[in-house]
């Protein structure tokens, strides 16, 4: 039992510990912001009140801090004014732009493609429209294979979805 109540004592003794690699800074809004995480790039440094493994830092609006003989960051100048980016964000850049470009140029197609087919349904539809107002007989095919002529109940309707059809199509 004694193995027991040492290890709980130690767990609790550990868990500040986790909380040291936490980062701080103050956000655009003035509110304190506490993650495992780096802050974004667009929080200056001046923000940054505590990194892991450093020692705390004093807020940029402390007097302490603006002093020119406070205690420099212990991290190098590279890492101490933000993350650089590295040779594989530009690749990954260039991937999504021509991925981006990739999709806009397929979009394009489709958009082409439809206009073209409006285009067709347009035609014919005032083709059919302009046969069907000249006044000849119009025969069509029935199910059963039989030609059977239009009567003006039929030709009335198909007169009335050719122009729906030329209404939204041919614009």
């Amino acid at each position: 039992m004694k193995i027991v109540q040492w290890l709980v004592l130690g767990c609790l003794c550990a868990m500040p510990l986790a909380a040291a690699a936490q980062w701080q800074w103050v956000d655009k809004d003035g509110r304190k912001v506490f993650s495992d995480q780096a802050p974004p790039p667009e929080i200056p440094d001046k923000n940054i009140v505590r990194r892991p493994g450093a020692p705390v830092a004093r807020h940029a609006a402390s007097p302490a801090a603006e002093t020119p003989d406070a205690a420099p960051s212990p991290l190098p100048p590279s890492t101490a004014s933000g993350p650089k980016p590295s040779g594989v964000d530009k690749e990954l850049e260039e991937k999504a732009r021509k991925a981006e470009e990739a999709e806009k140029a397929k979009q394009a197609a489709e958009a082409q493609k439809l206009a073209k087919t409006r285009a067709d349904n347009c035609g014919r539809a005032r083709q059919g429209k302009a046969t069907m107002d000249s006044g000849i007989r119009v025969a069509r095919v029935n199910a059963q294979g039989e030609r059977e002529i239009m009567d003006d109940k039929a030709r009335a309707a198909e007169q009335q979805r050719l122009q729906s059809v030329i209404d939204s199509d041919c614009k």
